[in-house]
């Protein structure tokens, strides 16, 4: 049996994780995914299925500056703009869902930059 690849892998700690965290109307679920050149972020209400706000570096007010920046400069900043956002449509608490990657680098920065931006997870 060959082994699995890393997205496999990711794949499955992802379901793993899934099972226990659901976002709420009230507490929605902040679900992070980052491939090689972007990283991405959304407020998802799972009971409606719905998204009720986003952000990543494709953004046209992040866009234009993050061909100067890092990746970990543009993660902290679509963490600043998700949060802003969130705060906004009065969203303060969320459950945070790292979608199996490793609470590290670019995920960590975008997380700790929402949390300055005012969410609670």
């Amino acid at each position: 049996m060959a082994d699995k690849s890393r997205n496999q892998a990711r794949l499955h700690r992802h379901q793993r994780v899934r099972k226990k965290v659901f976002g709420t109307p009230d507490k929605p679920r902040l679900c992070v995914f980052r491939s090689l050149t972007g990283i991405y972020a959304q407020l998802i209400d799972d009971e409606k299925g719905f998204t009720l706000v986003s952000s990543s570096n494709l953004d046209p007010e992040i866009k234009d500056k993050a061909g100067k920046m890092k990746k970990i400069e543009q993660a902290t900043e679509v963490g600043k703009l998700l949060g802003e956002r969130a705060v906004t449509r009065k969203i303060t608490t969320v459950v945070f869902d790292r979608g199996g990657f490793q609470y590290m680098g670019r995920i960590k920065a975008l997380a700790e930059a929402a949390r300055e931006a005012g969410l609670q997870f």
